[in-house]
């Protein structure tokens, strides 16, 4: 469940019941995942059909490091 607060959005996740606020890019990220396991390179393709980003999906990868560090998206 999420939430748009001006420049942030609250995501609450229900797993540990902590309300994260995100900036952008990683309410994006979230939203264009779903429920879908991706690669970073589908991940990637999937936010450039709607987005202007870089060629190379190094930054995306840091971003999900970020998410998976905070317990919103787990690596498979």
């Amino acid at each position: 469940m999420s939430e748009p607060l001006d420049a942030f959005t609250a995501v609450f996740h229900r797993p540990s019941g902590i309300t994260h606020l995100l900036v952008s890019p990683a309410h994006e990220i979230l939203a264009a995942m779903g429920e879908d396991a991706l690669t970073v390179g589908a991940l990637h393709a999937r936010l450039a059909a709607s987005f202007d980003l870089d060629a190379e999906p190094g930054a995306l990868a840091a971003r999900l490091d970020e998410l998976v560090a905070a317990g919103l998206v787990e690596m498979l």
